[in-house]
């Protein structure tokens, strides 16, 4: 420190010495004063400076900030210097003021000796103040700071209308205030003329002090006013003014009788002389007081004087206020004898009687504190595990606020706490036996909870505690309880069955027992299961019952909320609730996995090899439940499927619907989807599926490539069926008897409606399989969509492969026939029609199953309905590709024909012939076959064909309309063809009249 101040020592050294008399108070630390600069300077530094960076920062100032240093800060010696300039300052204020101190007081001193009167200026003192200046009409007044800096015209200055509501304000409203205060404002002045007066001359003092007349005749030579300085007050010895003179003291006696040093008597001492001069100084001394008295009195002998006139007056009204106050005294007595001493005797009973009642309802609590072991004991016998808890927890808190420190106690509180952890243990045992009991009792069909009572206080208890392991431990519970079931349930399939002599290798080849068996093990599990998730649902209900009971979740709770304490907060009762549909989920996905391992279990070879092994030194009675528990959890997932090879249809049907209504009773108790039973059937029932998919795709392409395209007969059962599908737009489970029977008789069409189908003996064989189809995804809807994608892939199948036979004439190679026919393609025309108009009914039956199936990730059951959409379109281009190859056929003969006519006689010409022919053969290939409305659609096609071809040759032959010999020739062959178009009827009479071939004219 002494560095940094060496700069400003040394600059001030010489300030120092001068202003040393001087103190420098800090004015923002309190009752702080230095006395050198140097030390001031140090306080700012340490208390009011901040240093950031390299700067320093002065905070000695308003809000700690200076008003001279500016805010980003100066460097260590400059910060030095500024602080040495206000230190410097602040001495000068202080010198300054002391100065005109001294100068006040030598003038208010000389105004005295001088008689006249002066008052210190103050603020009060001033003419103007500052709003006065501020509001000064004549000064430019700047409304903002905008015209501070750019002028008054910065602004547009708008003039502002006078108020409506405001009148005109004149000096003659103001006469009656001017009238009224003129007499108060004379009387001021008079006021302050008196105030003002010069002070009285010594005649008048003489006058009020007739004891001056020494005085008076000192002045009597000139008749003048007296010399005041003769009345010096300094000229008076200052012992005399002291309050505590004390003459008995000789150094005082000495200075106030100086002639008594050398002695009173002797030689040459005047003893009357020397004390007559000293009487006399004492008078003129007394004099001297009683002229500074008078001059003083005369100038406050106005205040005096009516000082003196209104003491009379206040002496009248101390009269009266103490006449009064004795009164009131009396009274204050006389109500506090006969009123408030009486009451605050009522008062101090009722006190005496509220603390009795105090300590008889301390000693009742400490009586019923003595009885809460015994009481607890009680409730605990009840059981009430609930109220036993309340009391313990009740007692702890009256032992620590109400009964606190007394003696007789001082073990309770932890006895008590010894008897809270019985009773946690005993709850956690009672739960642990009370869910043995209830989870092993038989499963009879009785869903009831067991002692529900007892349930329920134990539960509350539990909750009371906060102990929510419980769930877990019941869960646990179940748990083991589920994996007995199925172990029991294995252990007497595999007793009652025949295929092994020996228990345990029969254990460990569950896919070893028939069929039946084994169908039915799955039954008696998935009953069994059902039975004890019902029961567990059922302790769930009151489990759940119970929380929201110990929430006030409940209706009845809710209302009497007020009267009842919560045992459970809003976190922990969602806490609870939570945990209990955690509970009961994993307990229903359990069972699906321990039912889906026995859907899976299949035989294992290098099991059957160990367990051959093993048999002989193994006793069946102690390895019977290891083996079960073995079979259980085997999840091998073969190639080879037990469904596939051994199971028919109804069979998987049946245990499809076991499933499916095990999984929904899964679903409506914990509410959530449980997958794993599902997805093991259906890894089993897939196999079961392909399996059945290849069946009919390998019978449907044997059929296929033994047909021989011919019309074929109609049994009853597949007209029921399509008659079923056109009148119900659904596929049937299974046709009654009487459906058939109304249609006994064997057609050669396929009716739908009014409508008649030809068809081959390959689509009844496919309608058939579409049936099964869509029967089996109805039963099996878990694999909706893997039929429905396998039903896709059969009906392209036929489609492809018909459209091999027929459009490529396959079936000449395969079947042995010599031509492809437009008879065949007729045929096959109109079979693939039948499958197209089922095409929708079969979309809608898989639509419907694949909404009420989940989706599951990477194959939507959607996905074979879009298949089945591809499908039909393949198969309506299929059909438009053979009505093209009959018009290609029949155009490839018109052409051969019309190429050959030279357009001579005779007439008709051979060709004309072999064209009527032709039209006739066709007419006769597809009558019996097609509608009458697509014959007529067909023959205007070929109508239109042949006209193309006329006109080429006749463009070719250069034969045109001119009436001559070619063109009647050309005339008859139209007439003889129109007369064949017109004989088979294959077009209206509007459009065969004479006319109709005008347009194979070029012109």
């Amino acid at each position: 420190m002494a560095k940094i101040f060496a700069p400003a020592e040394a600059n001030l050294r010489s300030n120092s010495d001068s202003l040393a008399n001087y103190s420098l108070p800090c004015e923002y630390c309190a009752n702080l004063t230095f006395k050198h600069i140097h030390d001031f300077i140090r306080h700012l530094r340490e208390k009011h400076c901040s240093q950031e960076g390299g700067s320093f920062v002065c905070r000695y100032g308003y809000n700690q900030v200076c008003s001279s240093l500016p805010v980003e800060g100066v460097s260590d010696k400059d910060y030095i210097a500024h602080a040495a300039k206000h230190a410097a300052n602040m001495q000068q204020q202080q010198q300054l003021k002391k100065s005109n101190g001294q100068m006040l007081v030598a003038t208010s001193g000389a105004a005295s000796s001088t008689g006249s009167t002066s008052t210190s200026w103050s603020v009060y003192s001033a003419a103007q103040n500052l709003p006065a200046v501020l509001n000064d009409p004549y000064k430019g007044k700047q409304s903002n700071f905008l015209t501070k800096t750019w002028g008054d015209s910065f602004i547009e200055k708008t003039d502002i209308p006078k108020s409506l509501y405001i009148p005109e304000i004149n000096e003659h409203h103001f006469d009656s205030y001017r009238k009224r205060i003129i007499k108060r404002y004379d009387k001021h002045l008079r006021l302050k003329a008196n105030t003002n007066l010069p002070p009285n001359t010594s005649i008048e003092l003489l006058h009020h002090f007739p004891n001056l007349r020494k005085v008076k005749s000192l002045g009597s030579t000139n008749n003048g006013p007296i010399d005041h300085s003769q009345f010096d007050f300094n000229s008076i010895p200052r012992i005399f003014i002291n309050p505590h003179l004390d003459l008995s003291k000789r150094q005082n006696f000495d200075e106030v009788f100086p002639f008594s040093k050398e002695g009173l008597l002797g030689d040459g001492k005047n003893i009357v002389f020397n004390v007559k001069q000293m009487q006399e100084k004492l008078t003129h001394y007394l004099d001297i007081v009683e002229v500074r008295i008078a001059e003083q009195v005369a100038s406050k002998s106005q205040a005096f004087f009516h000082a003196m006139t209104s003491h009379d007056v206040l002496m009248e009204q101390l009269t009266e206020t103490l006449t009064v106050l004795k009164a009131l005294r009396q009274n204050i007595h006389s109500i506090d004898n006969n009123i408030v001493k009486s009451s605050l005797h009522v008062f101090k009973l009722e006190r005496a009687r509220s603390n009795h009642l105090l300590v008889l309802e301390k000693l009742k609590l400490i009586a019923t504190v003595h009885q809460s072991q015994p009481m607890i004991q009680s409730l605990l016998s009840t059981p009430d595990y609930v109220a036993a808890l309340d009391v313990i927890s009740t007692t702890q808190e009256i032992l620590a606020q109400e009964l606190k420190g007394i003696y007789g106690f001082r073990h309770l509180s932890s006895q008590l706490t010894e008897m809270e952890k019985v009773i946690n243990k005993m709850l956690h045992t009672e739960f642990e036996r009370y869910a043995t009991a209830d989870l092993n009792r038989p499963l009879n069909g009785d869903f009831t909870v067991l002692d529900g009572d007892k349930l329920v206080s134990i539960i509350s208890g539990l909750l009371r505690q906060k102990h929510f392991q419980f769930i877990d431990s019941y869960k646990e519970e179940a748990m083991t309880t589920v994996r007995a079931i199925t172990k029991q349930r294995i252990i007497e399939a595999l007793a009652d069955s025949d295929c092994c002599s020996d228990q345990q290798a029969a254990a460990l080849e569950v896919g070893g027992l028939s069929l039946t068996e084994r169908l039915k093990l799955l039954d008696n599990s998935i009953q069994a299961l059902t039975s004890l998730l019902y029961r567990i649902k059922a302790v769930h209900n009151v489990m759940k019952d119970t929380a929201n009971s110990a929430a006030c979740k409940s209706s009845i709770d809710r209302s009497n909320e007020s009267m009842m304490d919560r045992l459970l907060t809003d976190d922990d009762h969602e806490r609870v609730i939570t945990k209990l549909n955690d509970m009961l989920a994993s307990l229903c996905d359990y069972c699906h996995e321990r039912l889906g391992n026995l859907v899976s279990a299949s035989p294992n070879e290098n099991e059957k090899e160990k367990l051959s092994n093993d048999t002989n030194s193994s006793s069946n009675k102690s390895a019977e439940k290891d083996v079960a528990a073995s079979a259980t959890e085997n999840f091998s997932d073969n190639n080879k499927s037990w469904l596939s090879d051994r199971a028919t249809m109804n069979q998987v049907c049946k245990l499809a619907n076991l499933v499916e209504k095990f999984t929904e009773t899964c679903e409506t108790l914990c509410g959530k989807q449980c997958l794993a039973l599902r997805s093991a059937f259906k890894a089993q029932a897939s196999k079961f599926v392909q399996k059945f998919h290849s069946e009919r795709k390998i019978k449907l392409s044997h059929v296929l490539d033994s047909e021989r395209w011919k019309q074929a007969e109609v049994p009853p059962e597949f007209q029921a069926l399509i008659t079923y599908i056109h009148q119900n737009e659904s596929f049937p489970y299974e046709l009654s008897q009487t459906n058939v029977i109304r249609t006994n008789k064997i057609e050669n069409f396929m009716y739908v409606g009014n409508e008649k189908f030809a068809i081959v003996g390959t689509v009844l064989l496919l309608i058939q399989i579409i049936h099964e189809y869509c029967r089996t995804a109805s039963e099996l809807t878990a694999l909706s969509g893997m039929l429905g994608r396998n039903l896709a892939e059969i009906l392209r199948h036929y489609n492809s492969r018909c459209c091999q036979l027929v459009l490529y004439a396959g079936a000449m190679q395969v079947a042995g026939l010599k031509t492809i026919t437009s008879t065949i393609l007729v045929l096959a025309g109109r079979s693939l029609k039948l499958i197209l108009w089922i095409m929708p009914y079969v979309k809608a039956h898989f639509q419907a199953l694949a909404e009420h199936q989940p989706n599951v990730p990477g194959m939507p059951h959607a996905y074979g309905v879009s298949l089945l959409d591809t499908v039909e379109r393949d198969i309506r281009s299929h059909i438009q590709e053979i009505e093209g190859k009959i018009l290609t056929i029949v155009d490839s003969l018109l052409a051969g024909q019309i190429s050959t006519w030279t357009g001579k006689p005779p007439v008709p010409s051979q060709s004309f012939r072999n064209i009527s022919k032709h039209l006739t053969k066709l007419f006769e290939a597809v009558s019996s076959i097609l509608p009458a409305e697509e014959v007529q659609s067909l023959y205007r096609m070929v109508n239109k064909a042949f006209k193309e071809k006329l006109r080429e040759q006749l463009l070719k032959k250069n034969i045109t309309n001119d009436g001559g010999p070619q063109h009647g020739v050309v005339t008859s062959e139209l007439t003889f063809y129109l007369e064949t178009l017109r004989n088979l009827k294959v077009l209206p009479v509007e459009e065969l009249n004479n006319n109709c071939l005008n347009d194979v004219w070029t012109k």
